[in-house]
């Protein structure tokens, strides 16, 4: 059973940064693509960054040029560096581990991070 615990979001003004953090069990981590996903008040959930096993990255148009996601296989942990953050950047972020080739994925969504960004 996948589980996946999320940390370091919080409150930050527009123009600051929050780095996020997951740690990921029940999977052999270093075998799975690992993704990011935000759900802000009212909207669907969606993903906003990915990496692949290889560590290839993919990013929402959103956020292309002020998120990074990253890896440490070591550490079963997936990150997300979260730079010029915007207040339309204010959602719970959540990792999964997404099906490639589909909307899926093999984890439960857990309570993921609050992020809220004022302006």
């Amino acid at each position: 059973q996948v589980q996946l615990a999320e940390s370091g979001g919080g409150l930050v003004q527009a123009g600051g940064s929050l780095r996020l953090s997951c740690v990921a069990s029940g999977i052999i981590f270093s075998n799975n693509d690992m993704g990011w996903y935000r759900q802000a008040p009212g909207k669907q959930r969606e993903l906003v960054a990915s990496i692949t096993i290889s560590g290839s990255t993919n990013y929402a148009d959103s956020v292309k040029g002020r998120f990074t996601i990253s890896r440490a296989n070591a550490k079963n942990t997936v990150y997300l560096q979260m730079n010029n953050l915007k207040p339309e950047d204010t959602a719970v972020y959540y990792c999964n581990v997404p099906v490639r080739g589909s909307n899926l994925v093999r984890g439960s969504w857990g309570q993921g991070t609050q992020v809220t960004v004022s302006s």
